[in-house]
């Protein structure tokens, strides 16, 4: 058999599930840390619950993903996950999701583990949402994981540091409302409200531009030119003010 012929006939067995996203939706690149519960805190022993350490291997993580070919409009991570928005006129690899699935968390693993200097695992699903509301809620909902997340784990670790196991921390918070949690906290002297907020909102990444001065190097006037830099927003707000926050970021249609 000719190398044609055999190239041809192999590659279908490759591309015959080959989806692409639709034209016009916005997507999100969800990427997970693989086993990052046992890296965090077994192999490499990160301060629990939360250490500023891993918060910025996240962010750089989360920063390369977004500057690594796709038009990412804005980035947010949280806990072991980093979530890239990416425009609606987003033709990366004429948006197939097998290709931005496997280059997205393939850039976020190399990158995690150059930072951390061992192996770390990311992998990736994709959103795709067809109206701006829905890019909103998205990451309403993932900031409202964060707080959960963040109340959670401190009321964990709080039981575990006055001598409770794993399981008696886990079942003493079983099915508890959020005021049973914030009164657990401040019996043990934390005040749930001076928690850092990049620990109870996550981190925000977005563009901004700036002004810098130059020169015409054929005239020698002095000019100005826009330049795009990758802001980290570790004061991100809550709620409805958030969505409208993110509304920012997604052009005029909204």
């Amino acid at each position: 058999m000719k190398f044609t012929d055999l190239d041809k006939r192999m590659r279908v067995f490759e591309t015959a599930h080959d989806h692409c996203a639709m034209p016009g939706l916005y997507l999100v690149a969800r990427l997970d840390g693989r086993s990052f519960t046992r890296l965090t805190k077994d192999v490499h022993k990160f301060d629990a619950p939360f250490d500023v350490r891993f918060r910025d291997l996240m962010t750089t993580t989360a920063a390369h993903v977004m500057q690594c070919g796709v038009k990412a409009l804005y980035g947010y991570t949280e806990s072991d996950e980093i979530s890239i928005l990416l425009g609606p006129d987003e033709g990366m690899f004429g948006r197939k999701l097998r290709k931005l699935n496997s280059v997205l968390a393939g850039e976020a693993s190399a990158r995690f583990s150059l930072e951390l200097g061992a192996v770390g695992c990311f992998d990736c699903r994709i959103s795709q949402l067809p109206r701006v509301q829905d890019v909103v809620d998205y990451f309403r909902w993932r900031s409202e994981d964060a707080h959960r997340n963040a109340l959670n784990s401190h009321c964990y670790w709080t039981l575990r540091r006055n001598g409770q196991t794993p399981r008696q921390a886990t079942s003493a918070l079983s099915g508890r409302s959020n005021a049973y949690k914030n009164e657990l906290l401040f019996s043990n002297g934390l005040n749930f409200n001076d928690v850092p907020s990049w620990q109870k909102r996550g981190v925000g990444l977005h563009w901004a531009y700036h002004e810098i001065e130059g020169v015409d190097p054929r005239t020698g006037a002095t000019t100005q030119a826009a330049r795009r830099r990758l802001v980290t927003d570790l004061e991100l707000p809550m709620k409805a003010a958030y969505g409208e926050f993110i509304r920012k970021f997604l052009g005029d249609d909204h």
